[in-house]
Parts: C-alpha cells; sequence; structure tokens
C-alpha cells in the first residue's frame, strides 16, 4: 500500500476523526508511560523489571522516531518544519536515546524534554472531547504547562544533582519535591543543589515559571474582561459560547444563532 503524504499529515494532526483521535490518544499516552519510566529508573529495580522498562522505552523511542520521520516526509515546506518548535521537541525527544548510546551524559539530559510533547495536544477538540468553556480550556493549559516545568527541570535537576549529592537527590520524587517548593517560593532550605549547573537550573526554572505562568493567567484575566459584556450563547455551529448581547449571528464562523428568550 502507497502512502499518501496528505493523508498522513492529516491523520497526525487531525482530533475530530476517529483515526486522528486513536492516534493523538496513543501518543499521549505514550509520552506519559515514557516519563513515568524516567521517573521508575531513579528507583532502584530488580534488574528484569530494569530490562524490561528499558525494552517499553526502546519500543516507545521507535514510534516516536517513527512519527517524526513521518510528520517530517509528509510535510511540504521540511525547513519550516524542522524549525517549528514542536518538531524540536521532538527531536529532542528521542535524539538523546540514539546519541546516549556512546554515552554523551549531558545530552543524556534532554530526554526529560520528552513531556513537553504532552503540549502538542492542548487543543480544545482534544481535551475531554470537546469542550465549549473557553476558560477551561486556558486553565487546563496553565495547569499541563506548570506541571510541564516542574517535571523537566526535576528531571534535569535530579541527573545533575545526584551523582555529586546524592543525599538530598536520592530519587526523582527529591528532585521534584525541591522544584515543587522552589516554584511556589516556599523555599523551606532543606533540600539544595550543590553543584553550579545545579544552582543554574533552579534560577532558569524559577525564571521560566515567572515568565510563562503569569502571561497564561493574562489569558483569563482577559477573557473575564472581555465577557463581562456580553452573553452566554454557545454557537451550535463552532462552539464559540460568548456574544455580544445584540449579536444574531457568529462572530467566529458566521451561522445565525438561537436565541434564548
Amino acid at each position: 500500500m502507497v502512502l499518501n503524504r496528505k493523508k498522513v499529515a492529516f491523520y497526525l494532526t487531525d482530533l475530530e476523526t476517529s483515526i486522528g483521535k486513536v492516534i493523538n490518544v496513543t501518543l499521549a499516552l505514550l509520552v506519559l508511560v515514557s516519563s513515568g519510566i524516567f521517573v521508575a529508573e531513579t528507583y532502584n529495580l530488580p534488574d528484569d523489571t530494569a530490562w524490561e522498562l528499558r525494552t517499553l522505552d526502546t519500543c516507545i523511542l521507535i514510534i516516536f522516531s517513527g512519527e517524526y520521520l513521518l510528520r517530517l516526509w509528509s510535510t511540504e515546506d521540511k525547513i519550516k518544519y524542522i524549525l517549528s518548535f514542536y518538531a524540536i521537541i521532538d527531536l529532542m525527544a528521542i535524539l538523546p536515546s540514539f546519541i546516549g548510546l556512546v554515552d554523551i551524559s549531558f545530552i543524556r539530559l534532554l530526554r526529560w524534554f520528552r513531556i513537553l510533547r504532552l503540549l502538542r495536544f492542548l487543543d480544545k477538540k482534544f481535551l475531554l472531547g470537546s469542550i465549549s468553556n473557553e476558560d477551561t480550556i486556558i486553565f487546563a493549559r496553565i495547569l499541563v504547562t506548570l506541571f510541564s516545568i516542574i517535571f523537566v527541570f526535576s528531571g534535569l535537576i535530579y541527573q545533575v544533582e545526584h551523582p555529586v549529592n546524592p543525599q538530598n537527590f536520592n530519587t526523582f520524587l527529591d528532585a521534584f519535591y525541591f522544584s515543587v517548593v522552589t516554584m511556589t517560593t516556599v523555599g523551606f532550605g532543606d533540600v539544595t543543589p550543590i553543584s553550579e549547573l545545579g544552582r543554574l537550573l533552579t534560577v532558569l526554572m524559577i525564571l521560566t515559571g515567572v515568565a510563562l505562568i503569569p502571561w497564561q493567567i493574562g489569558d483569563i484575566i482577559r477573557r473575564l474582561v472581555k465577557t463581562a459584556n456580553q452573553m452566554e450563547t454557545v454557537c451550535q455551529a463552532c462552539g464559540l459560547a460568548f456574544h455580544d448581547t445584540d449579536a444574531e449571528f457568529c462572530k467566529r464562523c458566521g451561522k445565525q444563532l438561537k436565541i434564548n428568550n
């Protein structure tokens, strides 16, 4: 069977058809599973269990590599795709595993960025099937972004600090705890990085959180201000929930609104 480039490109981004949903839900689940494997590897596991997890992670890696190649093959502007945000994240998710075969440890740090692939699925039609409340979507984006930041930096700090500071960063949970109390500005001080790179990552984590979270919270504030003088009239075509009080047609798709008196 000859693959059709347009069909492949469509299904890799589609979230409405059954095939598109299956593909993208499966990819999202694989991201979570692979991230769970990374966390599990920070603990002392029996040899058989560790081998099974490595085998599973290798299979996931092959799937992600195939997905990346399919996206690259099916896109028309390959340079634009390679330089796009999601393509860079995809490449960072698979490249360290291949380069890690020659034991370049600092490159393997990038494997924790695989969780950022979840940002690809922050779509209204992907989250919980279909959500008409855009405020809920924005709130979900904030939660996923915050979790992604904490997860990535926890993984990076763990791999940097564990070799030199195992008493404080013995497992991923220790690094995760440190990231949470740091991001929330609680800062108990009972766990602190001692390496220069660990301290640098801590500063970057704080700056990243300060830059991204208020920006997304601003979306909710702008949304609240925008809808203060509007009424809730859900468009039957596109799902837009709020319109001006005197609107007869949807401002997004143009379909006539069903006004409830």
